[in-house]
């Protein structure tokens, strides 16, 4: 076992005696060393019940054999940090998670981990730690919330957002606004709908790190609590056969986390978790495989923002396990890829047919012939910018018009609520990527006052910052280079007219070459908007939006 080098023998008997400080005994010392990696905290929805999900998942260590150790991760809550400066954080905070459990898993010798996330971007961080250390592993998320109701209508996070578009465009009253805000959110999980956070919990078990359902079974369920349990047993399983992160995240995994991201339009900020996670298990993923993935997958499965059915009717329709068995119709999944629990993932679907094909469509009548994320190129954006397709008004699939530009979300945000927008423009909000921002901030608030104020199949939004897994519309993110490091969004005027075309995966603006180099010429580099702390050392290490914002070493 690893942790023998620290506490076995005469030598070991340092560490002994400070497990004995804490009242372990030496039948405890002498099992492998399971970490538990908890993220819970009391400002997260997402990650208030983790306490619950740890407890399980410890008993299931020590049913197992094991010794649980359990120690901290912190997570940030995307919502509560949206609209202001504490958004150029949470991205930013992936690598701190992922650089804490390291520290912990190295500095304390571990056999393996049980890692319990749930939100944004907690659960790439943790994925990365996992593969980064290459010890056996288990994720085991804390579950999605319930769908919120109000009078008759189904809501969740996207929908309170929404409404103070509307409450600002006099659409709606103060009460109803506090009526929605009431019951968009009635408890515990991560926000109902196909966001960033359920998006990358779905993914975490196609790729095999997690069990079957892991991605769509409820927060506050007994089901959440019996897979925790069995978490900590297939933990014990891992430990004893030796099968590490790097034997389940392979290039097929990945190939087959893109397929499902693409069949149910999973948020665009996968695009950027699943290269950084790939990147810690020394794969490369670029974009160019998602696009080419995303031309031969059929979009079944529609849910919010995109469409109405939320996390709990895809559970109820078979889950994951039922929507990959189903793209193996059309053999889309690679079946032999191993998981956690010690079976393909062939074996593991193989028994879920789809329960309800109103929710996750026949694969011979999909929503549309192909995925429901898009890469577009052109001179805007040369090494690529990403929209979530299905997402987006037929209107709006194509179309031209005046930039507006603006060097801050505050700034497009404040333009937008004054009602300075036309139908037809297309919002430029650049300087808020990975090093401009620093920290790529979620653009949910303006895309949610667009939508809010009946604007979305009028009006786009480019950006080289990233959307919430909750925007909608014709919103463009990750456009690379970003501005702050040299890329054309940053040349752009005012009335420049720009092209989109998603389905010819085109983004443009009509410049000659001349006037480019001539705006270049006169190009004057901003200041940073952070100079000191964290964020300033991270935006000196981070990369492109493109190759997943990882840190340079």
């Amino acid at each position: 076992m690893n942790s023998d080098k620290i506490k076995s023998g005469p030598s070991g008997a340092s560490v002994r005696t400070l497990f004995y400080g804490m009242g372990y005994i030496r039948e405890e010392i002498d099992r492998p060393l399971i970490g538990i990696v908890n993220s819970q905290n009391e400002i997260v929805p997402g990650h208030m019940h983790l306490d619950r999900i740890a407890e399980a998942a410890k008993k299931g260590v020590s049913l197992a054999g094991g010794t649980p150790v359990e120690f901290p991760s912190i997570g940030i809550c995307d919502g509560i940090a949206m609209g202001h400066d504490g958004m150029k954080y949470p991205l930013a905070s992936r690598e701190l998670v992922a650089d804490s459990i390291e520290a912990m898993a190295k500095g304390h010798a571990f056999d393996g981990l049980v890692l319990i996330p749930n939100c944004d971007k907690i659960v790439p961080g943790m994925l990365m730690a996992a593969a980064r250390l290459n010890i056996p592993a288990v994720v085991i998320s804390g579950g999605a919330m319930r769908a919120g109701y109000s009078n008759g209508n189904v809501l969740d996070f996207n929908s309170i957002m929404e409404k103070i578009g509307a409450y600002r465009n006099g659409d709606c009253t103060e009460d109803e606004l506090e009526e929605v805000a009431l019951n968009a959110c009635p408890g515990c999980g991560s926000c109902s709908g196909l966001f960033t956070a359920n998006s990358m919990n779905c993914l975490t078990e196609v790729l095999g790190m997690g069990l079957p359902y892991n991605g769509t079974a409820l927060a506050d369920t007994g089901e959440r609590v019996r897979m925790a349990k069995m978490a900590g047993v297939k933990i014990m399983e891992m430990v004893e056969k030796d099968i590490k992160p790097r034997d389940i995240l392979t290039v097929d995994a990945f190939r087959n986390a893109i397929t499902v991201d693409m069949a149910m339009a999973g948020s665009t900020n996968t695009v950027l978790h699943l290269p950084a996670i790939a990147h810690e298990a020394g794969i490369k993923l670029n974009l160019e495989l998602f696009d080419q993935i995303s031309e031969k997958t059929p979009y079944i499965a529609k849910l919010s923002p995109s469409g109405h059915h939320h996390i709990e009717d895809l559970h109820r329709a078979g889950g994951i396990p039922a929507l990959m068995n189903e793209l193996t119709k059309k053999d889309l999944i690679i079946k032999d890829c191993i998981t956690v629990t010690g079976k393909t993932i062939g074996e593991n679907i193989s028994v879920t047919p789809v329960a309800d094909y109103s929710v996750i469509k026949p694969i011979d009548e999909p929503y549309r012939n192909r995925g429901g994320l898009a890469v577009l190129r052109g001179n805007l954006a040369p090494d690529g910018a990403v929209v979530k397709e299905s997402a987006v008004a037929e209107e709006m699939l194509a179309h031209s018009g005046p930039a507006v530009v603006f060097n801050s979300e505050e700034e497009a945000s404040a333009a937008i609520w004054d009602k300075k927008i036309k139908k037809g423009d297309i919002i430029v909000i650049r300087y808020e990527g990975p090093k401009g921002g620093p920290g790529m901030r979620e653009m949910l608030s303006p895309t949610s006052s667009i939508a809010g104020m009946g604007l979305d199949k009028d009006v786009a939004l480019i950006t080289d910052g990233r959307f919430s897994g909750a925007s909608r519309g014709a919103s463009i993110g990750h456009v690379s280079p970003e501005a702050m490091s040299g890329g054309l969004i940053g040349l752009l005027k005012d009335g420049d007219i720009i092209h989109i075309d998603i389905p010819g995966r085109k983004l443009a603006v009509e410049l000659s070459d001349e006037e480019i180099e001539t705006r270049r010429a006169q190009y004057v580099k901003p200041e940073p908007k952070v100079k000191s702390g964290y964020l300033a050392r991270y935006a000196k290490l981070v990369t492109s939006a493109n190759t997943g914002a990882v840190l340079e070493v």
